[in-house]
């Protein structure tokens, strides 16, 4: 995978968001603001693109984007039920039409015989209720594997919500 079709991702995600007159936002574990860089990368991304969320840490994720703390201790940060509570909440906190959430173990170390590195869930929710969420699990060292989250991300919502 390369920046280019990073880029050719995201142009098609900004033209296809601009054709709707959408607004996206993103809430970034993992991916450390890499789908939210890909994006802006394209000019005039200011037209669709709302606001990205860093949310790193446990706490970031409960305070910026209303993550339950309870969630968090009970599925641990790379699970299904705290990438749809981040989609959800990155939908509420900036006013968006849709938002995308991504949180996962990029390695190479943090993994475990559950959750090995290169685990990654993603979250998507829609302003009209659609939601979806999937696991993925991507081969190779800490940049390639951020790299192929991000560009799961960017195929997803073009392919599934827009």
């Amino acid at each position: 995978m390369t920046d280019d079709v990073l880029l050719e991702l995201s142009a098609t995600l900004g033209a296809r968001l601009k054709e709707k007159g959408a607004t996206l936002t993103c809430a970034e574990s993992c991916t450390g603001g890499l789908i939210a860089k890909v994006i802006t990368d394209i000019s005039g991304s200011s037209a669709y693109f709302e606001r990205g969320y860093v949310t790193y840490s446990n706490q970031a994720k409960h305070e910026m984007l209303g993550v339950s703390l309870e969630s968090l201790r009970l599925y641990g940060a790379v699970s299904e039920v705290v990438v749809n509570e981040m989609a959800q909440g990155a939908l509420r906190a900036a006013s968006a039409d849709f938002a995308v959430s991504v949180s996962g173990i990029a390695g190479p170390d943090g993994g475990s015989a559950a959750k090995p590195a290169g685990t990654v869930w993603f979250g998507f929710a829609a302003k009209d209720g659609r939601t979806y969420s999937i696991r993925q699990y991507f081969p190779g060292g800490r940049l390639q594997v951020r790299q192929l989250a991000a560009e799961f991300a960017l195929c997803v919502l073009i392919e599934k919500f827009l």
